[in-house]
């Protein structure tokens, strides 16, 4: 019998995989056979020859180091620029001592690197070796010391043990350490001895965190709590809220080429506050009448557009180009966001009904009463996208006043497909 964790992995992975490619306008026929071609490649036999050859494309690491600078990583490309860094896996020791660190963390996946056009299907091997069986130890680690279950996991493929066992484990780089000055750890002097001060990210930790975030704000439970607090109801259980909130980016508009998990999260991750508590006067207001007039600085973003119209200048057109586009529309809706939680930290403090003329797509928005009302509807969200595009158009018109070029509808469309990219953080 196969073991259950096994089993649940590979029932999972068919189920992501037809969500993905069934859809419900499709003909009984077509179904079928979709079906059976799902059944068929997830099959062990043939899912881990698969695997075993695909393996060698990518890295296995809890510590991928492209989260610290993007040029540097575990492929061969990197050891031919000479920016290769050894990649890290480290699973720490549990001791439930209180403290959030490796090990302590259950249920953490390892990450993998590598070719970036690989992330999806890769993306699954990387899952399947870090998979963590009934004795709580990691399917890698069985593999590593040819134990039972590892045998007896890979039997179901027609292929030699030993082949598959040396084609999965070539996910994992066991090479001599090497690093890169493009990531710029800082060593402390300690007696005779060096304390490292600057960590490479455990990006399971970092997405772990995302994800206990957004249960604690979106689960039905709390859902259910917030609708009672704002219709004034009793309740014996209460809720916590998170404020200060930062969304922080990994790659990009290509969050692939970080890692699985950072294309599995959209490249986007939460950051909890860290700072002191502050007494200065706070700058953030709620706005009265509308969010982009009165939340912004014509200065807050003015070199940003100024970048963006040189861009818009130049007589030709190439990857480079487009990607410096993006990133500075990136850097200006990162702002936007951050200017709309500080302005949803203080809505129920700030908002004042008589005096306020705030559209109801911008109240939706902003004022934490609708957090339910946000996840439940989408109609909102599109009519806001639309503002958003339309105060980017505005604001690049604003700063270059008279140099402006006048923008046709494929860049207002493209502004428009920028925004949609962060529809989840608009939330």
């Amino acid at each position: 019998m196969l073991e259950v964790e096994v089993n649940d992995f590979f029932e999972k992975l068919k189920e992501n995989w037809k969500n993905k490619k069934i859809k419900a306008a499709m003909s009984a026929e077509v179904k079928e056979s979709l079906i059976k071609e799902c059944n068929e490649h997830y099959s062990l036999s043939h899912w881990l020859s698969y695997a075993s050859n695909g393996a060698v494309k990518r890295a296995l690491s809890s510590h991928p180091s492209k989260f610290t600078h993007p040029d540097v990583g575990a492929s061969d490309t990197n050891i031919k620029k000479k920016t290769y860094v050894s990649p890290v896996i480290y699973l720490g020791v549990f001791e439930n001592n209180g403290f959030l660190k490796t090990g302590n963390v259950i249920g953490v996946n390892l990450d993998s690197t590598g070719n970036g056009a690989e992330v999806g299907s890769i993306g699954e091997i990387g899952a399947f070796l870090s998979l963590t069986l009934a004795d709580g130890r990691r399917f890698f680690e069985h593999l590593r010391e040819d134990s039972e279950q590892a045998k007896k996991i890979l039997s179901y493929c027609a292929e030699a043990y030993d082949d598959l066992k040396v084609g999965l484990l070539s996910m994992i780089k066991d090479v001599e350490p090497q690093t890169s000055s493009k990531i710029k750890q800082v060593y402390f002097p300690v007696d005779d001895d060096y304390h490292q001060l600057s960590l490479l990210t455990n990006s399971g930790m970092v997405y772990q965190l995302r994800s206990r975030l957004d249960k604690l704000r979106f689960s039905d439970e709390v859902k259910e709590l917030r609708d009672k607090k704002r219709k004034n109801e009793f309740s014996e259980q209460g809720f916590s809220e998170i404020y200060g909130l930062t969304t922080i980016g990994y790659g990009g508009t290509k969050p692939q080429n970080i890692s699985v998990l950072n294309n599995q999260n959209g490249g986007k991750a939460h950051l909890l506050s860290s700072l002191p508590p502050s007494i200065e006067k706070r700058s953030i207001h709620f706005p009265r009448s509308d969010f982009f007039t009165e939340s912004f600085k014509k200065y807050e973003y003015a070199d940003n557009f100024k970048a963006l119209h040189k861009l818009f200048q130049t007589n030709y057109n190439n990857i480079k180009l487009r990607d410096a586009r993006d990133r500075n529309l990136q850097q200006i809706i990162n702002l936007l966001i951050e200017k709309m939680w500080a302005v949803r930290a203080v809505s129920q403090a700030q908002y004042h009904a008589e005096t306020s003329s705030l559209s109801s797509v911008q109240m939706t928005w902003l004022h934490s009463d609708f957090a339910d009302e946000r996840e439940k509807s989408e109609q909102w969200l599109n009519l806001l996208i639309t503002e958003i595009s339309t105060w980017l158009t505005r604001s690049y018109e604003k700063v270059l006043d008279k140099k402006a070029i006048k923008l046709g509808d494929a860049e207002r469309l493209h502004f428009a497909e920028v925004i949609e990219r962060n529809r989840e953080f608009l939330k």
